[in-house]
């Protein structure tokens, strides 16, 4: 598979994982696709913490609510630090953004299926604080989206993109006609 068709084969899978595991040298290759995502500056204000001891996932799992992807063999936790770069600028966001778009193409390319889970973690419940002290994050960085990792016992879903003339253009934006 090349670059362009893991971008096109890769989509968001939120069902049942089997019960096969991860291998570590699948989650080495995934984690070093995510390191070496480009960072504003060099700063590199992402780093990883991949989990596939199936008692340290339950404990995670069980602290998601709703909960989702608990049937995954494995999972990458995506921390981030808030480094200023430059001015007063920090590119933490676009970093770990690199990443974790990095990381979902490697999964893809290997055979895997994943979703980018942020939002459900990071809300107001802060559930990823909990992740982090499951995890021992140190406090200056956080704990911003996790990817769950494994080979799907459903079928995946694939979303219909818009079509290319509708969301991209040549030379100037051209609404709808």
């Amino acid at each position: 598979m090349n670059t362009l068709e893991a971008i096109s084969q890769r989509h968001s899978y939120r069902g049942r994982y089997k019960d096969i595991p991860v291998s570590r040298e699948d989650l080495k290759t995934i984690m070093q696709a995510g390191l070496d995502a480009p960072s504003g500056c060099n700063k590199q204000t992402t780093s990883l913490i991949a989990v596939d001891d199936m008692d340290l996932l339950k404990k995670i799992y069980n602290v998601i609510d709703p909960p989702v992807a608990e049937s995954a063999p494995a999972a990458i936790f995506v921390l981030s630090e808030k480094i200023i770069a430059y001015r007063d600028r920090c590119f933490n966001i676009q970093d770990y953004s690199a990443a974790i778009e990095n990381m979902l193409l490697a999964i893809t390319e290997l055979g895997y299926q994943s979703c980018w889970y942020e939002g459900h973690i990071t809300d107001d419940d802060r559930i990823n604080d909990r992740i982090a002290e499951i995890l021992n994050v140190p406090d200056e960085y956080e704990v911003v989206c996790f990817l769950p990792i494994g080979i799907a016992e459903e079928e995946v879903k694939i979303t219909q993109k818009k079509d290319f003339e509708k969301r991209a253009w040549f030379n100037s934006f051209k609404a709808e006609e």
